[in-house]
Order: structure tokens, then sequence, then C-alpha cells
């Protein structure tokens, strides 16, 4: 069974380990990141369309 924490490791394995921690987690975020951007992009898509309906569709009725 492997111990919960790395107290009995050398230091650079256990530096060598936190460093791969953080790359991990670095490309999650980033990961989540990329994700968050699409959706916004999608959301400011689907707003300006909107707008420009509303605007074509106002400017008929006064037309």
């Amino acid at each position: 069974m492997l111990p919960l924490f790395s107290c009995c490791t050398d230091s650079s394995s256990a530096g060598d380990a936190l460093r791969r921690h953080q790359e991990r987690k670095l490309r999650m975020l980033r990961f989540w990141r990329d994700g968050a951007e699409r959706q916004v992009a999608a959301l400011e898509a689907a707003i300006s369309t909107l707008e420009r309906q509303m605007q074509r569709d106002g400017s008929q009725a006064q037309g």
C-alpha cells in the first residue's frame, strides 16, 4: 500500500511530484477556460443575432 503522504521520499522526487500535479492542474484549468470561452462566444453570437433581428423587425414595423 502506498503512503498517503510522501514523508519517506527524497525532496527531488517530492518536488517532481508537486510539479507534475501543478502541470496537470494547469492543463485542467486551461481546458475549463477553453470550454467557458466557447460558451461565451456562443452567447455573444446569439445576442448579436437577436439584436439584429429586433432592429430589422422594428424597422419593418415602422416602414
